[in-house]
């Protein structure tokens, strides 16, 4: 057995391990393989593997890796969108992970209307309020969601946060929790357009706590490739 392909059994029997924790099924949770710096031909091998939904960081470096491998599997952007590679990210991507405010948005659905996509998104939530992390706070949630009412060209599906990079792993599912109950009130409230189907939280180092919080995606790299070279 290649070692790529041991690393994704050891994390999928650690997903259904901590789904069964959770009293969930291990089915109910995807795996995002990430693949930031990660040549076209690893990403062929965990293909082969049985991979089927990949995540990149950046615009520029996940082009040519789409136009190599193509849409036979699903892509994920999961980084930092930046106003100047909106237009190529709904052109190359089928989800957006990271949409973290009313601007963003806007331009999300109009540049889905022009290109005739109509990409599913997860809008990025900073739970913690750390300066350092990208995502809109929980109190602003309603106001984008609002917004979202009568775009016809995009899809909001969830919430995805980036946990607390810390070893208190009470602090790590305080924070999960928190994504989860937010997750529960919007899908309460009923807003038009927008589906809280989606759960995306949970990194190599957190992924298991995520899964026993309610993570229905989990984004993981170093776990499934190893460490990225320096």
């Amino acid at each position: 057995m290649s070692e790529l392909k041991e690393r994704l059994r050891e994390v999928q029997e650690r997903i259904a391990e901590a789904a069964a924790r959770a009293g969930r099924s291990p089915e109910e949770i995807l795996l995002v393989a990430v693949t930031k710096t990660v040549p076209v031909e690893r990403i062929q091998e965990a293909i082969a593997a049985g991979v089927e939904h990949f995540g990149e960081n950046r615009v520029q470096e996940a082009e040519p890796k789409i136009e190599a491998i193509g849409h036979a599997v699903t892509w994920h952007f999961i980084g930092h969108l930046q106003s100047n590679k909106v237009r190529r990210a709904v052109a190359a991507f089928d989800w957006i992970q990271s949409v973290d405010g009313p601007k963003l948005l806007d331009r999300i659905e109009r540049s889905a209307r022009t290109l005739g996509r109509r990409p599913r998104l997860l809008i990025q939530v900073n739970v913690t309020g750390e300066p350092s992390k990208h995502g809109i706070s929980p109190d602003r949630l309603k106001r984008l969601l609002d917004q979202a009412a009568p775009y016809e060209h995009v899809s909001i599906e969830g919430l995805m946060t980036i946990g607390p990079l810390t070893e208190d792993t009470e602090t790590i599912r305080s924070a999960f929790r928190r994504l989860r109950e937010l997750a529960e009130a919007v899908r309460q409230a009923n807003y038009p357009n927008v589906q809280m189907r989606h759960l995306s939280m949970g990194m190599s180092n957190d992924y298991e706590i995520a899964v026993e919080e309610g993570a229905t995606m989990v984004r993981l790299g170093t776990a499934i490739f190893g460490p990225r070279p320096t």
